[in-house]
């Protein structure tokens, strides 16, 4: 008889193993229409959850804003992923480092937060073209969001690529991700291409499943174009919009389930030259306690805002181009270095109703240093063969960024004048051909800026054979909207009085790698003009004699340009326009206990008297130079009302 107690034993294990352990087949985030509401494992639930983005929060930094927010009585985040912060170029795909996705859903995981994906492949964001690669613009024809074959075709390799990593974390499959957007704001596009939307769909369901809960996201003018049948609809507003209007609304597409708010605004972003936008605290707070109250599930964006570093900002276009500063601090519920603000501590006594919470940390250790002098390390111009180690392309119209495959950053026009020009004569492109802004020099000598959507006037003189350079600045590519093919660079060919202006050398330049990797001490030394003009590269060291902590740069008296602090991109400062004044400076960017830090600036204009910099402990993003900015406009522009973008 033992025998047969022995063959009988594994069947008693596994039986005594299904009662004890959950199985992930018994895992399920489902709607339930019949009672409106959502239902974790057969049991009602309702999620408050909060946007935070690890593509704007160094790697290192994730646990920490993940566990803040957990203890702010949230039970989900909600976050994008950028196509093109992982596939640079096609079918080159990068999930390391900073950009590892899986690792980022593991810290929501120990923080005991589920997710809520949006992949896109369009996001908005406020985020470069929106999260679409640059690349695609190099098939000038494309059509963006729609169903053209090529912009089809690139986003079915992305997808079958990201799609089967992101499986395993589906709720359903032992994961952490309960639904994931198709799409972003579709309806807000214009091109209603139907057929894209249900091609999406298709594609979704193909590689993740059928338990999946896939759902889409509008504001209220978007529904009809951005919803469709088999996509759990969901709508976006804020504190000032009528919930209760809205959710009527909602309802004539998603005619039961839980009503879901898919952004609630805590705050709004901003753009370069115009005031720091902030939300109230009564009006957040009275918003989402009314949403709980009706019992709907809510995510607020954001919740942490954290920056736009390097070139990864986005734009708008307005009446005009409207480019996001580098700080996305939002006024979210968690400051941009991570601090809980007062509207934190109102929001989550709102949830704390219904939510037990713990102690959240206090804010990080802050750092002031400073002033420091900066020295001239030489014109832009200086060091042309080490920003374009292979030589300039020639042609005779202009090229755009694209059609270089210079995705990001700076260009250096050239050309050389065919006949003396005595008299001062206008410099100018036809049909607002300038993306986005020109810095524009004659041997050398900085003459002025041209503008996207600016009326500059500017005069040049010079010699037969002059050299005219033309540095070109992309400033983000256009992120919500029409979100047409925002090109890059010189668009049309510039006119000098009534001649146009051919036979063109374009040096795509690789900034980053000089400053990071080819900024070789003896150039440092070399001659370099006594006066600087225009684009011109200032550097310093500087040690931190205790263990540090987070800092915001301050560069009072400078223009524009680009920051770099130990090699790495900290993004814009646009000083004279604000309205961010400081660049925020996460601690682990910086070598504590007396090892030497350094700090690059690439500025494109001018420099103060005084070329210093200080540390401050606190940032400064509401100082606008409001003359500055409306002297450039012309009238009509000047005065135009602003319109606010969506996600």
């Amino acid at each position: 008889m033992a025998p047969q107690k022995l063959l009988c034993l594994p069947s008693l294990l596994l039986l005594l193993l299904t009662r004890l352990l959950p199985q992930a087949h018994t895992r399920s985030f489902v709607v339930d229409r019949d009672h409106d509401r959502f239902l974790l494992d057969g049991a009602p639930f309702r999620y408050v959850s909060g946007s935070l983005h690890y593509f704007r929060v160094p790697r290192v930094l994730w646990a920490d804003r993940l566990f803040k927010m957990r203890m702010s009585g949230l039970n989900a985040i909600q976050f994008y992923v950028p196509w093109n912060y992982h596939e640079p170029e096609p079918g080159v795909y990068n999930f390391n480092a900073s950009r590892d996705l899986f690792a980022f859903l593991k810290e929501a995981t120990l923080a005991n937060l589920l997710v809520i994906l949006r992949p896109g492949p369009y996001i908005c964001a406020e985020w470069e073209m929106g999260g679409l690669p640059a690349w695609l613009l190099r098939k000038p024809k494309i059509h963006l969001r729609t169903s053209d074959p090529d912009f089809l075709a690139a986003v079915d390799s992305w997808f079958k690529v990201l799609l089967p990593k992101i499986h395993p974390w589906l709720y359903h499959n032992g994961g952490n991700i309960i639904s994931i957007q198709v799409e972003n704001e579709y309806g807000s596009y214009g091109a209603c291409d139907m057929s894209y939307m249900r091609h999406l769909a298709g594609l979704f369901r193909a590689l993740l499943g059928d338990k999946i809960l896939l759902f889409t996201t509008d504001g209220p003018e978007g529904l009809k174009c951005g919803s469709l049948r088999g996509l759990y609809t969901t709508i976006d507003f804020g504190p000032a919009d009528n919930m209760t209007k809205i959710f009527a609304l909602l309802r004539k597409y998603e005619p039961r389930g839980p009503l879901v708010n898919s952004e609630y605004y805590t705050g709004w972003l901003d753009y370069w030259g115009q005031n720091h936008s902030t939300r109230s605290v009564p009006a957040v707070t009275k918003g989402l306690e009314n949403m709980l109250k009706l019992g709907a599930s809510v995510n607020m964006y954001m919740f942490h805002g954290g920056t736009n570093f390097g070139y990864w900002n986005g734009a708008d276009e307005k009446g005009r181009f409207l480019p996001i500063t580098t700080s996305y601090d939002y006024d979210a519920p968690i400051s941009e270095a991570g601090d809980p603000t007062p509207k934190l501590f109102a929001i989550r006594n709102v949830i704390s109703k219904e939510v037990p919470l713990g102690p959240l940390p206090p804010p990080s250790p802050k750092m002031m240093l400073g002033p420091l002098s900066l020295h001239l390390d030489g014109n832009l111009l200086a060091f042309l063969d080490f920003l374009c180690p292979q030589g300039p392309i020639h042609s005779i119209l202009p090229m755009t960024f694209e059609a270089v495959n210079q995705d990001h950053g700076y260009m250096l026009y050239r050309t050389y004048l065919t006949h003396t020009v005595s008299e001062p004569t206008q410099f100018w492109v036809p049909n607002n051909g300038v993306h986005d802004r020109a810095y524009v020099m004659v041997d050398g000598v900085f003459q002025g800026v041209l503008e996207r959507n600016m009326k500059h006037n500017l005069f040049l003189t010079g010699k037969k054979g002059a050299k005219l350079d033309v540095l070109l600045e992309n400033m983000g590519r256009l992120s919500f909207g029409s979100n047409s093919s925002d090109f890059k660079g010189l668009l049309e060919p510039p006119i000098l009085g009534q001649t146009v202006l051919t036979q063109w050398l374009m040096f795509p330049l690789k900034v980053d790698n000089l400053v990071k990797w080819w900024f070789p001490n003896q150039l440092l030394k070399s001659s370099h003009p006594q006066t600087p003009s225009g684009p011109t590269f200032y550097s310093t060291t500087f040690p931190i004699l205790d263990s540090g902590g987070d800092t915001f740069l301050f560069l009072p008296g400078w223009t524009k340009g680009q920051v770099w602090i130990n090699g790495f991109n900290l993004g814009r400062y646009w000083t004279k326009r604000g309205p961010q004044q400081t660049l925020y400076v996460p601690r682990p960017l910086l070598f504590p206990r007396g090892a030497l830090n350094k700090i690059t600036l690439l500025e494109l204009e001018n420099v103060p008297l005084q070329p210093q910099i200080q540390f401050l402990d606190r940032p400064i993003l509401n100082s606008t130079m409001h003359k500055t900015y409306i002297y450039s406009l012309s009238a009509e522009i000047a005065s135009e009302p602003m319109e606010l973008s969506g996600h």
